[in-house]
């Protein structure tokens, strides 16, 4: 006999994530069409019920360049971008959302609001900066926030009471209280940061650091990017934790790596049960991620399950409780 509604649970939800993604170089000239931006890997991000990646630019035509070595921006139709692939909301905290200032910032902000597309890890204030958003699918609450650990201009990036900025894990106490908070409300948290060392497939110790304050605070999802390249993933008690996603919709053929691919979490309630990597390889005359087959997605895959070894987490979750 079929169980009742009440009897059977919480419904199975999927969510996916992504790595970098922003658009200058080869990838400028998809905006043209946004629709089709991303290419045939949208069908995996948008049959999930939610997907997020990182959007590693400031969406402004104005403001002035930070003094660093790399800048990028995108016109406001990045968001109908990213929209269209079937991402539901992005990290915006990362080392180049203020490459044009607090100008190129408050139009960041503004063009998030204006496509519909949640922005989270940067705002007006702190208190904007270190807020989730919170969303429900199919009777689980789903929160999602993001921090940055990157030390580029960190500390006069950093979001305070009374400037806006970037949420950094350097302030660790909000974060802390952040996610703590976000418990509260919704039954699995989601925590995206941009973290580690460009061109090391093993996370450092203080994004491992920062991994586990922010399990043993309540997080159910803990997933990273900024080093161009994959990283290990596993459990930390019972918090699933990515350190790397790499590279995703990307402005030049890299140097570190053009493996890429999406994390899918598949949750009952607040438990995750299966998640899986789905790999791709970044096109090196578009930029646009590109599901792997044959001989590169058995190679990706192989890879990619081996990078585990470095990152002290475990393939199975354990009974430690958050």
């Amino acid at each position: 006999m079929a169980a009742s509604p009440s009897q059977a649970g919480p419904a199975e939800i999927t969510l996916a994530f992504a790595g970098d993604v922003h658009f200058a170089g080869r990838t400028a000239g998809l905006l043209g069409n946004p629709a089709t931006a991303f290419g045939p890997i949208s069908s995996t991000l948008s049959t999930a019920d939610l997907a997020m990646v990182n959007l590693e630019t400031a969406v402004t035509t104005r403001g002035t360049p930070e003094p660093k070595e790399f800048h990028f921006r995108a016109p406001a139709n990045a968001y109908d971008a990213v929209k269209a692939a079937g991402v539901d909301v992005v990290s915006i905290a990362n080392n180049h959302t203020l490459d044009y200032g607090r100008v190129g910032l408050s139009d960041t902000l503004d063009a998030a609001k204006a496509s519909g597309v949640p922005a989270v890890g940067a705002g007006v204030n702190a208190a904007a900066a270190y807020a989730p958003w919170i969303t429900e699918i199919r009777g689980t609450t789903v929160a999602f926030l993001a921090f940055s650990q990157v030390s580029e201009l960190w500390s006069s990036w950093k979001a305070t009471d009374t400037q806006a900025g970037i949420a950094m894990t350097r302030d660790l106490g909000r974060a802390v209280a952040a996610v703590q908070a976000a418990r509260q409300h919704a039954d699995v948290i989601v925590v995206y940061v941009h973290w580690g060392m460009e061109g090391e497939s093993c996370p450092p110790a203080e994004a491992r650091e920062f991994a586990r304050a922010m399990a043993e605070a309540g997080a159910t999802i803990v997933v990273g990017t900024h080093a161009h390249l994959l990283l290990g993933e596993g459990w930390m008690g019972r918090t699933f934790v990515q350190y790397g996603l790499g590279n995703f919709l990307w402005w030049r053929d890299d140097a570190y790596s053009n493996d890429t691919g999406v994390l899918r979490v598949i949750l009952h309630g607040s438990a995750t049960v299966k998640t899986e990597f789905v790999p791709a390889l970044i096109s090196r005359r578009t930029g646009q991620p590109q599901l792997a087959d044959g001989e590169d997605a058995a190679r990706i895959s192989r890879e990619y399950a081996n990078l585990r070894a470095c990152t002290g987490l475990v393939a199975t979750p354990t009974a430690q409780s958050r």
